[in-house]
Protein backbone atom coordinates (compact mmCIF):
# COMPACT_ATOMS: atom_id res chain seq x y z
CA UNK A 1 0.00 0.00 0.00
CA UNK A 2 1.48 3.41 -0.68
CA UNK A 3 2.07 6.15 2.12
CA UNK A 4 -0.50 8.84 2.85
CA UNK A 5 -0.65 11.79 4.63
CA UNK A 6 -1.43 11.77 8.24
CA UNK A 7 -5.18 12.24 8.82
CA UNK A 8 -5.16 13.69 11.99
CA UNK A 9 -2.77 16.85 10.93
CA UNK A 10 -5.71 17.28 8.14
CA UNK A 11 -7.82 17.38 11.10
CA UNK A 12 -5.00 20.05 13.13
CA UNK A 13 -4.83 21.95 9.91
CA UNK A 14 -8.48 22.54 9.28
CA UNK A 15 -9.14 23.70 12.56
CA UNK A 16 -6.15 26.16 12.74
CA UNK A 17 -6.90 27.49 9.57
CA UNK A 18 -11.34 27.51 10.09
CA UNK A 19 -10.58 28.91 13.86
CA UNK A 20 -13.66 31.77 13.54
CA UNK A 21 -15.70 29.77 11.04
CA UNK A 22 -19.04 27.88 12.20
CA UNK A 23 -18.33 24.14 12.59
CA UNK A 24 -21.10 22.21 13.72
CA UNK A 25 -24.52 22.91 14.52
CA UNK A 26 -27.82 21.23 16.08
CA UNK A 27 -30.20 22.00 14.36
CA UNK A 28 -32.50 24.50 16.23
CA UNK A 29 -29.65 24.82 19.19
CA UNK A 30 -26.19 25.14 19.37
CA UNK A 31 -23.50 26.10 17.33
CA UNK A 32 -19.67 25.27 17.82
CA UNK A 33 -17.15 27.31 15.90
CA UNK A 34 -14.13 25.65 14.95
CA UNK A 35 -12.11 27.07 18.01
CA UNK A 36 -14.83 25.78 20.24
CA UNK A 37 -13.82 22.10 18.71
CA UNK A 38 -10.26 22.63 19.46
CA UNK A 39 -11.28 23.91 23.13
CA UNK A 40 -13.47 20.43 24.04
CA UNK A 41 -11.08 18.24 22.00
CA UNK A 42 -8.67 19.59 24.86
CA UNK A 43 -11.14 19.01 27.65
CA UNK A 44 -11.53 15.53 26.49
CA UNK A 45 -7.96 14.61 26.11
CA UNK A 46 -7.29 15.82 29.66
CA UNK A 47 -10.33 13.50 30.91
CA UNK A 48 -8.89 10.75 28.90
CA UNK A 49 -5.34 10.85 30.43
CA UNK A 50 -6.37 11.44 33.50
CA UNK A 51 -8.05 8.46 34.02
CA UNK A 52 -6.15 6.00 32.02
CA UNK A 53 -6.91 5.81 28.53
CA UNK A 54 -3.72 4.48 26.88
CA UNK A 55 -3.14 4.62 22.66
CA UNK A 56 -5.33 1.99 21.42
CA UNK A 57 -7.83 1.71 23.82
CA UNK A 58 -11.48 1.78 22.36
CA UNK A 59 -13.84 4.52 22.62
CA UNK A 60 -17.55 3.57 22.39
CA UNK A 61 -20.06 6.40 21.17
CA UNK A 62 -23.98 5.72 20.46
CA UNK A 63 -26.59 8.41 20.14
CA UNK A 64 -27.95 10.63 17.71
CA UNK A 65 -26.14 12.79 15.78
CA UNK A 66 -25.32 15.92 16.68
CA UNK A 67 -22.04 18.64 17.74
CA UNK A 68 -21.05 16.72 20.68
CA UNK A 69 -21.18 13.84 19.23
CA UNK A 70 -18.62 14.51 16.44
CA UNK A 71 -16.73 16.50 19.05
CA UNK A 72 -16.16 13.45 20.95
CA UNK A 73 -14.94 11.69 17.81
CA UNK A 74 -12.95 13.61 16.90
CA UNK A 75 -11.55 13.62 20.66
CA UNK A 76 -11.18 9.97 20.37
CA UNK A 77 -8.88 9.87 17.19
CA UNK A 78 -6.74 12.75 17.73
CA UNK A 79 -5.69 11.45 21.29
CA UNK A 80 -4.74 8.06 19.57
CA UNK A 81 -8.03 5.85 20.45
CA UNK A 82 -9.79 3.65 18.45
CA UNK A 83 -13.37 5.20 17.84
CA UNK A 84 -16.02 2.18 17.70
CA UNK A 85 -19.24 4.23 16.88
CA UNK A 86 -22.70 2.16 17.40
CA UNK A 87 -25.88 2.86 15.70
CA UNK A 88 -28.25 4.44 17.73
CA UNK A 89 -31.10 2.92 16.77
CA UNK A 90 -29.69 -0.66 18.07
CA UNK A 91 -31.39 -2.45 20.67
CA UNK A 92 -30.08 -2.57 24.26
CA UNK A 93 -28.94 -6.03 23.76
CA UNK A 94 -26.66 -5.39 20.63
CA UNK A 95 -25.48 -2.29 22.12
CA UNK A 96 -23.68 -3.74 25.12
CA UNK A 97 -23.05 -6.86 22.77
CA UNK A 98 -20.91 -4.49 20.64
CA UNK A 99 -19.58 -2.43 23.68
CA UNK A 100 -17.96 -6.06 25.07
CA UNK A 101 -16.52 -7.04 21.67
CA UNK A 102 -14.71 -4.48 20.87
CA UNK A 103 -13.30 -3.86 24.72
CA UNK A 104 -14.44 -0.36 24.63
CA UNK A 105 -13.16 0.97 27.84
CA UNK A 106 -15.84 3.84 27.65
CA UNK A 107 -19.01 4.45 26.60
CA UNK A 108 -20.07 7.82 25.52
CA UNK A 109 -23.96 7.69 25.22
CA UNK A 110 -26.87 10.31 24.02
CA UNK A 111 -29.96 10.86 25.65
CA UNK A 112 -32.33 7.91 24.50
CA UNK A 113 -29.89 5.56 24.91
CA UNK A 114 -28.73 6.56 28.36
CA UNK A 115 -32.30 5.66 29.25
CA UNK A 116 -32.11 2.01 27.52
CA UNK A 117 -28.88 0.82 28.49
CA UNK A 118 -27.56 -1.44 31.59
CA UNK A 119 -24.37 -0.90 32.59
CA UNK A 120 -24.17 -3.96 34.31
CA UNK A 121 -24.76 -6.00 31.22
CA UNK A 122 -21.22 -4.23 30.14
CA UNK A 123 -18.61 -5.41 32.78
CA UNK A 124 -15.53 -4.43 31.19
CA UNK A 125 -16.54 -0.22 30.69
CA UNK A 126 -14.69 1.93 33.18
CA UNK A 127 -17.03 4.52 32.50
CA UNK A 128 -20.10 6.11 30.50
CA UNK A 129 -20.08 9.48 29.76
CA UNK A 130 -23.20 11.91 28.78
CA UNK A 131 -23.01 13.30 25.57
CA UNK A 132 -24.69 16.79 25.73
CA UNK A 133 -22.23 17.71 28.76
CA UNK A 134 -19.95 15.19 29.39
CA UNK A 135 -20.92 14.55 33.27
CA UNK A 136 -20.75 10.75 34.19
CA UNK A 137 -23.95 8.31 34.09
CA UNK A 138 -21.53 5.70 35.56
CA UNK A 139 -17.52 5.62 37.04
CA UNK A 140 -16.08 2.48 37.59
CA UNK A 141 -12.69 3.97 38.69
CA UNK A 142 -11.74 6.78 40.73
CA UNK A 143 -9.81 8.33 38.49
CA UNK A 144 -12.20 8.71 35.83
CA UNK A 145 -14.42 10.71 39.27
CA UNK A 146 -11.59 12.63 39.81
CA UNK A 147 -10.75 14.01 36.79
CA UNK A 148 -14.29 14.55 35.64
CA UNK A 149 -15.28 16.62 38.98
CA UNK A 150 -11.64 18.19 38.56
CA UNK A 151 -12.04 18.91 34.60
CA UNK A 152 -12.57 22.93 34.51
CA UNK A 153 -9.58 22.79 37.16
CA UNK A 154 -7.30 20.94 35.19
CA UNK A 155 -8.00 22.64 32.27
CA UNK A 156 -7.16 26.14 33.33
CA UNK A 157 -3.46 24.62 34.92
CA UNK A 158 -3.21 23.20 31.24
CA UNK A 159 -4.22 27.04 29.62
CA UNK A 160 -3.47 29.54 32.48
CA UNK A 161 -4.14 32.10 30.10
CA UNK A 162 -6.61 31.40 27.50
CA UNK A 163 -7.03 28.68 24.77
CA UNK A 164 -5.36 29.84 21.54
CA UNK A 165 -4.82 28.90 17.86
CA UNK A 166 -1.19 27.82 18.46
CA UNK A 167 -2.02 25.37 21.27
CA UNK A 168 -3.52 23.30 19.05
CA UNK A 169 -0.98 20.17 18.43
CA UNK A 170 -2.12 16.32 18.38
CA UNK A 171 0.99 14.52 18.88
CA UNK A 172 -0.58 11.16 17.85
CA UNK A 173 1.15 10.23 14.59
CA UNK A 174 -1.02 8.03 12.54
CA UNK A 175 0.14 5.83 9.38
CA UNK A 176 -2.09 4.73 6.96
CA UNK A 177 -2.38 0.75 8.05
CA UNK A 178 -2.95 1.70 11.77
CA UNK A 179 -6.77 0.72 13.15
CA UNK A 180 -8.79 4.14 13.29
CA UNK A 181 -11.95 2.81 13.99
CA UNK A 182 -14.18 -0.17 14.81
CA UNK A 183 -17.55 -0.56 12.88
CA UNK A 184 -20.48 -2.91 13.28
CA UNK A 185 -22.40 -4.02 10.34
CA UNK A 186 -24.71 -5.37 12.81
CA UNK A 187 -25.02 -5.65 16.36
CA UNK A 188 -26.33 -9.06 17.11
CA UNK A 189 -23.74 -12.34 18.47
CA UNK A 190 -22.88 -14.21 15.72
CA UNK A 191 -23.79 -11.62 12.91
CA UNK A 192 -22.54 -8.93 14.15
CA UNK A 193 -18.81 -7.87 12.25
CA UNK A 194 -16.62 -5.47 13.68
CA UNK A 195 -15.14 -3.51 10.37
CA UNK A 196 -11.31 -2.49 11.29
CA UNK A 197 -10.87 0.97 9.09
CA UNK A 198 -7.39 2.28 9.10
CA UNK A 199 -6.33 5.76 8.52
CA UNK A 200 -5.42 5.21 4.73
CA UNK A 201 -9.22 4.13 4.12
CA UNK A 202 -10.40 7.32 6.29
CA UNK A 203 -7.92 9.46 4.27
CA UNK A 204 -8.69 7.86 0.91
CA UNK A 205 -12.48 9.09 1.16
CA UNK A 206 -11.63 11.99 1.88
CA UNK A 207 -9.40 12.54 -0.96
CA UNK A 208 -11.66 11.20 -3.37
CA UNK A 209 -14.10 13.61 -2.09
CA UNK A 210 -11.61 16.63 -2.73
CA UNK A 211 -11.05 15.27 -5.92
CA UNK A 212 -14.79 15.06 -7.56
CA UNK A 213 -16.39 18.16 -5.09
CA UNK A 214 -12.72 20.37 -4.23
CA UNK A 215 -13.92 22.66 -6.97
CA UNK A 216 -17.48 22.72 -6.58
CA UNK A 217 -17.72 23.25 -2.52
CA UNK A 218 -15.73 25.67 -0.53
CA UNK A 219 -15.18 26.88 2.64
CA UNK A 220 -18.30 28.18 4.78
CA UNK A 221 -20.58 26.20 2.79
CA UNK A 222 -23.71 24.30 4.23
CA UNK A 223 -24.56 20.70 4.49
CA UNK A 224 -27.54 18.66 6.16
CA UNK A 225 -26.19 15.53 8.30
CA UNK A 226 -29.30 13.55 7.62
CA UNK A 227 -27.78 9.77 7.61
CA UNK A 228 -26.12 8.42 11.02
CA UNK A 229 -23.00 9.36 11.44
CA UNK A 230 -22.35 5.70 13.35
CA UNK A 231 -22.81 4.48 9.58
CA UNK A 232 -19.32 5.00 7.25
CA UNK A 233 -21.62 6.60 4.54
CA UNK A 234 -22.61 9.66 6.89
CA UNK A 235 -19.53 9.13 8.63
CA UNK A 236 -17.06 10.22 5.65
CA UNK A 237 -19.52 12.33 3.29
CA UNK A 238 -21.76 14.72 5.48
CA UNK A 239 -18.98 14.86 8.52
CA UNK A 240 -15.54 14.21 8.07
CA UNK A 241 -14.80 15.46 4.78
CA UNK A 242 -17.38 18.94 5.26
CA UNK A 243 -15.10 19.23 8.47
CA UNK A 244 -12.09 18.81 7.30
CA UNK A 245 -13.11 21.08 4.44
CA UNK A 246 -14.27 24.10 6.37
CA UNK A 247 -17.84 23.43 5.87
CA UNK A 248 -20.63 24.41 8.07
CA UNK A 249 -22.29 20.57 9.28
CA UNK A 250 -25.88 21.06 10.79
CA UNK A 251 -27.01 18.16 12.97
CA UNK A 252 -30.70 17.54 12.29
CA UNK A 253 -30.94 15.64 16.22
CA UNK A 254 -34.51 14.34 16.10
CA UNK A 255 -36.13 11.84 13.92
CA UNK A 256 -35.59 12.71 10.51
CA UNK A 257 -39.35 12.41 9.04
CA UNK A 258 -39.66 13.94 5.79
CA UNK A 259 -41.46 17.07 6.97
CA UNK A 260 -38.57 17.75 9.17
CA UNK A 261 -35.61 17.27 6.31
CA UNK A 262 -37.61 19.31 4.05
CA UNK A 263 -37.85 22.19 6.81
CA UNK A 264 -34.10 21.99 7.34
CA UNK A 265 -33.39 21.96 3.27
CA UNK A 266 -35.45 25.55 3.12
CA UNK A 267 -33.72 26.84 6.28
CA UNK A 268 -30.83 26.01 5.64
CA UNK A 269 -30.12 25.90 2.03
CA UNK A 270 -27.15 23.10 1.85
CA UNK A 271 -24.58 23.00 -0.95
CA UNK A 272 -24.82 19.29 -1.55
CA UNK A 273 -27.51 16.43 -0.54
CA UNK A 274 -26.34 13.16 0.60
CA UNK A 275 -29.13 10.47 0.92
CA UNK A 276 -30.43 7.03 0.55
CA UNK A 277 -33.49 7.05 -2.08
CA UNK A 278 -36.53 6.70 0.07
CA UNK A 279 -35.44 10.69 1.62
CA UNK A 280 -35.35 11.86 -2.17
CA UNK A 281 -38.49 9.81 -2.90
CA UNK A 282 -41.00 10.94 -0.25
CA UNK A 283 -40.04 14.56 -0.65
CA UNK A 284 -40.56 14.47 -4.87
CA UNK A 285 -43.90 12.44 -4.04
CA UNK A 286 -45.15 14.70 -0.98
CA UNK A 287 -43.92 18.14 -2.13
CA UNK A 288 -43.48 18.00 -6.21
CA UNK A 289 -45.57 15.05 -7.74
CA UNK A 290 -48.73 16.74 -6.52
CA UNK A 291 -47.81 20.49 -8.09
CA UNK A 292 -47.42 18.85 -11.52
CA UNK A 293 -49.16 16.12 -12.00
CA UNK A 294 -52.38 17.33 -13.56
CA UNK A 295 -53.53 17.33 -17.81
CA UNK A 296 -52.42 20.86 -17.98
CA UNK A 297 -48.75 20.15 -16.81
CA UNK A 298 -49.03 16.20 -18.46
CA UNK A 299 -49.99 18.62 -22.32
CA UNK A 300 -47.37 20.61 -21.98
CA UNK A 301 -44.79 18.02 -21.33
CA UNK A 302 -45.79 16.48 -24.22
CA UNK A 303 -45.32 19.32 -26.97
CA UNK A 304 -41.78 19.43 -27.96
CA UNK A 305 -41.27 23.14 -28.34
CA UNK A 306 -42.54 24.05 -24.89
CA UNK A 307 -41.51 20.76 -22.95
CA UNK A 308 -37.93 21.86 -22.84
CA UNK A 309 -39.15 25.25 -20.62
CA UNK A 310 -41.48 23.52 -18.68
CA UNK A 311 -38.86 20.65 -17.61
CA UNK A 312 -36.30 24.17 -16.97
CA UNK A 313 -39.62 25.04 -14.91
CA UNK A 314 -40.30 21.63 -13.10
CA UNK A 315 -36.41 21.50 -12.34
CA UNK A 316 -36.22 24.54 -10.62
CA UNK A 317 -39.26 23.79 -8.65
CA UNK A 318 -37.56 20.36 -7.39
CA UNK A 319 -34.27 22.05 -6.94
CA UNK A 320 -36.20 24.53 -4.28
CA UNK A 321 -37.32 21.74 -2.69
CA UNK A 322 -34.13 21.13 -1.86
CA UNK A 323 -33.30 24.24 -0.55
CA UNK A 324 -32.27 25.72 -4.09
CA UNK A 325 -28.22 25.79 -3.92
CA UNK A 326 -27.20 22.31 -4.12
CA UNK A 327 -24.90 21.32 -6.88
CA UNK A 328 -26.38 17.68 -6.53
CA UNK A 329 -28.10 15.42 -4.85
CA UNK A 330 -25.90 11.98 -4.27
CA UNK A 331 -27.91 8.79 -3.80
CA UNK A 332 -26.10 5.65 -1.83
CA UNK A 333 -27.15 2.38 -0.16
CA UNK A 334 -29.66 1.02 -2.22
CA UNK A 335 -31.28 1.10 -6.30
CA UNK A 336 -33.41 4.02 -6.42
CA UNK A 337 -37.18 3.63 -7.63
CA UNK A 338 -37.24 3.57 -11.28
CA UNK A 339 -40.23 6.32 -11.76
CA UNK A 340 -38.86 9.09 -9.78
CA UNK A 341 -35.34 8.19 -11.35
CA UNK A 342 -36.88 8.46 -14.84
CA UNK A 343 -38.95 11.60 -13.87
CA UNK A 344 -35.35 12.96 -12.56
CA UNK A 345 -33.57 12.66 -15.54
CA UNK A 346 -36.15 13.72 -17.50
CA UNK A 347 -36.33 16.63 -16.33
CA UNK A 348 -32.10 17.44 -15.83
CA UNK A 349 -32.01 17.20 -12.36
CA UNK A 350 -28.43 17.11 -10.64
CA UNK A 351 -28.53 13.52 -9.30
CA UNK A 352 -25.92 10.89 -8.79
CA UNK A 353 -25.67 7.30 -7.43
CA UNK A 354 -22.74 5.82 -5.88
CA UNK A 355 -21.80 2.76 -4.55
CA UNK A 356 -20.23 1.79 -1.13
CA UNK A 357 -19.58 -0.96 1.25
CA UNK A 358 -18.70 -0.55 5.34
CA UNK A 359 -15.49 -2.57 4.03
CA UNK A 360 -14.58 0.71 1.87
CA UNK A 361 -14.95 2.82 4.69
CA UNK A 362 -17.27 3.18 2.07
CA UNK A 363 -17.02 4.28 -1.16
CA UNK A 364 -15.79 1.75 -4.34
CA UNK A 365 -17.88 3.69 -7.69
CA UNK A 366 -19.13 7.17 -7.83
CA UNK A 367 -19.40 9.65 -11.17
CA UNK A 368 -20.43 13.23 -11.19
CA UNK A 369 -24.13 13.62 -12.06
CA UNK A 370 -23.31 15.61 -15.51
CA UNK A 371 -21.63 12.33 -16.64
CA UNK A 372 -23.75 9.72 -15.06
CA UNK A 373 -24.96 7.34 -16.86
CA UNK A 374 -28.31 5.82 -15.67
CA UNK A 375 -28.75 3.01 -14.38
CA UNK A 376 -25.42 2.74 -12.79
CA UNK A 377 -23.52 3.39 -9.61
CA UNK A 378 -21.00 5.22 -11.07
CA UNK A 379 -16.82 4.14 -11.93
CA UNK A 380 -14.02 2.69 -10.01
CA UNK A 381 -12.93 6.05 -7.34
CA UNK A 382 -9.95 7.62 -7.22
CA UNK A 383 -7.00 4.64 -4.98
CA UNK A 384 -9.76 1.78 -6.11
CA UNK A 385 -9.59 -0.94 -9.02
CA UNK A 386 -13.01 -3.06 -9.72
CA UNK A 387 -13.50 -5.84 -11.45
CA UNK A 388 -16.24 -8.52 -12.12
CA UNK A 389 -15.75 -12.08 -11.22
CA UNK A 390 -17.16 -13.21 -15.15
CA UNK A 391 -15.63 -14.50 -18.02
CA UNK A 392 -17.95 -11.75 -20.23
CA UNK A 393 -17.70 -8.64 -17.25
CA UNK A 394 -20.07 -6.50 -20.00
CA UNK A 395 -22.69 -8.97 -20.63
CA UNK A 396 -22.58 -11.49 -18.16
CA UNK A 397 -22.66 -10.78 -14.43
CA UNK A 398 -20.24 -12.09 -12.11
CA UNK A 399 -19.48 -10.81 -8.27
CA UNK A 400 -17.79 -7.26 -7.71
CA UNK A 401 -14.65 -6.96 -6.62
CA UNK A 402 -13.38 -4.16 -5.45
CA UNK A 403 -9.15 -3.57 -4.12
CA UNK A 404 -6.92 -0.64 -3.05
CA UNK A 405 -6.56 2.24 -0.10
CA UNK A 406 -9.70 1.99 1.31
CA UNK A 407 -10.30 -1.42 1.77
CA UNK A 408 -10.73 -2.69 5.40
CA UNK A 409 -7.87 -4.40 7.72
CA UNK A 410 -10.16 -7.06 8.29
CA UNK A 411 -13.07 -8.07 10.78
CA UNK A 412 -12.50 -7.39 15.06
CA UNK A 413 -11.70 -11.03 16.16
CA UNK A 414 -12.41 -13.45 13.29
CA UNK A 415 -10.04 -14.06 10.89
CA UNK A 416 -12.49 -16.62 9.43
CA UNK A 417 -14.81 -14.02 8.18
CA UNK A 418 -12.00 -12.26 7.19
CA UNK A 419 -10.29 -14.47 4.69
CA UNK A 420 -13.62 -15.51 3.10
CA UNK A 421 -14.50 -11.66 2.19
CA UNK A 422 -10.50 -10.55 1.31
CA UNK A 423 -8.83 -13.00 -0.77
CA UNK A 424 -4.61 -13.48 -0.90
CA UNK A 425 -4.44 -10.85 -3.67
CA UNK A 426 -6.07 -8.21 -1.56
CA UNK A 427 -9.41 -8.08 -3.46
CA UNK A 428 -12.44 -7.35 -1.29
CA UNK A 429 -15.17 -9.90 -2.12
CA UNK A 430 -18.50 -7.45 -2.09
CA UNK A 431 -21.13 -9.98 -2.49
CA UNK A 432 -22.86 -8.00 -5.18
CA UNK A 433 -23.25 -9.31 -8.56
CA UNK A 434 -22.66 -6.99 -11.44
CA UNK A 435 -21.38 -6.24 -14.69
CA UNK A 436 -19.31 -3.28 -15.89
CA UNK A 437 -18.98 -1.60 -19.36
CA UNK A 438 -16.11 -0.90 -21.83
CA UNK A 439 -16.22 2.90 -19.71
CA UNK A 440 -16.33 1.01 -16.20
CA UNK A 441 -19.28 2.25 -15.22
CA UNK A 442 -20.33 -0.73 -12.83
CA UNK A 443 -24.33 -2.13 -13.12
CA UNK A 444 -25.59 -3.59 -10.16
CA UNK A 445 -27.81 -7.00 -10.25
CA UNK A 446 -28.51 -8.01 -7.07
CA UNK A 447 -27.28 -8.64 -3.65
CA UNK A 448 -26.18 -12.12 -2.87
CA UNK A 449 -25.37 -11.23 0.39
CA UNK A 450 -29.02 -10.65 1.15
CA UNK A 451 -28.85 -7.43 3.13
CA UNK A 452 -31.37 -4.76 2.92
CA UNK A 453 -31.74 -1.08 3.42
CA UNK A 454 -33.78 0.68 6.19
CA UNK A 455 -35.87 4.18 5.48
CA UNK A 456 -32.64 6.01 6.75
CA UNK A 457 -30.20 3.88 5.43
CA UNK A 458 -29.77 1.32 8.11
CA UNK A 459 -28.55 -2.14 7.10
CA UNK A 460 -30.85 -4.73 7.88
CA UNK A 461 -29.57 -8.16 7.42
CA UNK A 462 -33.01 -10.46 7.32
CA UNK A 463 -31.27 -13.41 8.54
CA UNK A 464 -30.90 -12.11 12.14
CA UNK A 465 -34.88 -11.43 12.14
CA UNK A 466 -35.67 -15.10 10.65
CA UNK A 467 -33.46 -16.73 13.10
CA UNK A 468 -35.30 -15.38 15.77
CA UNK A 469 -38.60 -15.98 13.80
CA UNK A 470 -37.62 -19.46 13.72
CA UNK A 471 -37.28 -20.13 17.35
CA UNK A 472 -41.06 -19.19 17.99
CA UNK A 473 -44.36 -21.37 18.25
CA UNK A 474 -45.17 -23.32 14.98
CA UNK A 475 -42.92 -21.81 12.61
CA UNK A 476 -40.24 -24.05 10.66
CA UNK A 477 -39.21 -21.64 8.59
CA UNK A 478 -38.68 -18.02 7.19
CA UNK A 479 -38.14 -15.20 4.70
CA UNK A 480 -38.01 -11.50 5.36
CA UNK A 481 -38.68 -9.78 2.21
CA UNK A 482 -38.91 -5.96 1.35
CA UNK A 483 -41.89 -4.37 0.00
CA UNK A 484 -42.92 -1.11 -0.52
CA UNK A 485 -40.00 -0.09 2.06
CA UNK A 486 -41.51 -2.51 4.80
CA UNK A 487 -40.95 -5.67 6.19
CA UNK A 488 -43.00 -8.82 5.08
CA UNK A 489 -42.75 -12.34 7.24
CA UNK A 490 -43.27 -15.09 4.33
CA UNK A 491 -43.03 -17.82 7.05
CA UNK A 492 -44.05 -22.01 6.39
CA UNK A 493 -45.37 -22.90 9.45
CA UNK A 494 -45.81 -26.64 11.55
CA UNK A 495 -48.87 -27.58 9.33
CA UNK A 496 -48.45 -31.04 11.35
CA UNK A 497 -48.20 -29.40 14.74
CA UNK A 498 -51.35 -27.31 13.89
CA UNK A 499 -53.42 -30.84 12.26
CA UNK A 500 -52.44 -32.48 15.95
CA UNK A 501 -53.79 -29.44 17.62
CA UNK A 502 -56.88 -28.85 15.51
CA UNK A 503 -55.73 -25.49 14.58
CA UNK A 504 -57.30 -23.87 11.16
CA UNK A 505 -56.00 -21.83 8.78
CA UNK A 506 -57.25 -18.92 11.03
CA UNK A 507 -55.94 -20.23 14.16
CA UNK A 508 -52.59 -20.62 12.43
CA UNK A 509 -52.54 -16.84 11.13
CA UNK A 510 -53.34 -15.64 14.56
CA UNK A 511 -50.55 -17.55 16.40
CA UNK A 512 -48.03 -16.11 13.64
CA UNK A 513 -49.69 -12.70 14.17
CA UNK A 514 -48.73 -12.93 18.36
CA UNK A 515 -45.44 -14.11 17.00
CA UNK A 516 -44.89 -11.04 14.76
CA UNK A 517 -45.96 -8.55 17.96
CA UNK A 518 -43.69 -10.43 19.99
CA UNK A 519 -40.97 -10.47 17.59
CA UNK A 520 -41.53 -6.58 17.05
CA UNK A 521 -40.75 -6.13 20.90
CA UNK A 522 -37.16 -7.10 20.35
CA UNK A 523 -36.54 -5.94 17.22
CA UNK A 524 -35.37 -1.61 16.54
CA UNK A 525 -38.03 0.14 14.97
CA UNK A 526 -36.59 0.20 11.09
CA UNK A 527 -36.34 -3.52 11.39
CA UNK A 528 -40.17 -4.52 12.88
CA UNK A 529 -42.25 -6.78 10.48
CA UNK A 530 -45.08 -5.05 9.25
CA UNK A 531 -47.02 -7.64 8.17
CA UNK A 532 -47.14 -11.90 7.96
CA UNK A 533 -47.95 -13.95 4.81
CA UNK A 534 -48.42 -17.65 5.63
CA UNK A 535 -46.86 -19.89 2.85
CA UNK A 536 -48.27 -23.38 1.67
CA UNK A 537 -45.54 -24.98 0.91
CA UNK A 538 -42.38 -25.49 1.99
CA UNK A 539 -39.59 -23.01 0.89
CA UNK A 540 -37.80 -24.24 -2.38
CA UNK A 541 -34.20 -24.82 -1.40
CA UNK A 542 -30.71 -25.43 -3.18
CA UNK A 543 -28.66 -28.46 -3.27
CA UNK A 544 -27.25 -26.74 -0.10
CA UNK A 545 -30.35 -26.77 1.27
CA UNK A 546 -29.86 -22.95 1.42
CA UNK A 547 -33.44 -21.46 0.92
CA UNK A 548 -33.88 -20.03 -2.72
CA UNK A 549 -34.25 -16.34 -1.64
CA UNK A 550 -34.41 -15.05 -5.51
CA UNK A 551 -37.83 -16.50 -5.84
CA UNK A 552 -39.35 -14.58 -2.84
CA UNK A 553 -40.05 -11.01 -3.43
Amino acid sequence: MENVPSFIQLIEQSIKTNWDLDALTDYKGATLQYHDVARKIEKLHILFENCGVQKGDKVALCGRNSNQWAVAFLATLTYGAIAVPILHEFMPEQIHNIVNHSDAKLLFVGDHVATQIDPVQMPHLEGIVNNPDYSLMLSRTDKLTYAREHLNELYGKKFPKYFRKEHVHYEYEDNGEQLALINYTSGTTGFSKGVMIPYRALWSNFDFAVNVLGNTIKTGDRIISILPMAHMYGMAFEFLFEFLYGCHVYYLNRVPSPAIIAQAFADIKPRIIIAVPLIIEKIIRKKVFPKIQNNRMRLLMAMPVISKKVKQMICQEVVKAFGGELYEVIIGGAAFNREIETFLRKIEFPYTVGYGATECAPIICYRDWQTFRLGSCGQPVVHMEVKIDSDSPSTKPGEILARGLNVMLGYYKNDEATKETIDKDGWYHTGDLGTMDDDKNVFINGRSKNMLLGPSGQNIYPEEIEDKFNSMAMVVETVVVQRNNKLVGLVYPDYDEAKNMNFNEEDIYNVMEQNRQQLNELLPAYEKITEIEIQKEEFEKTPKKSIKRYLYK
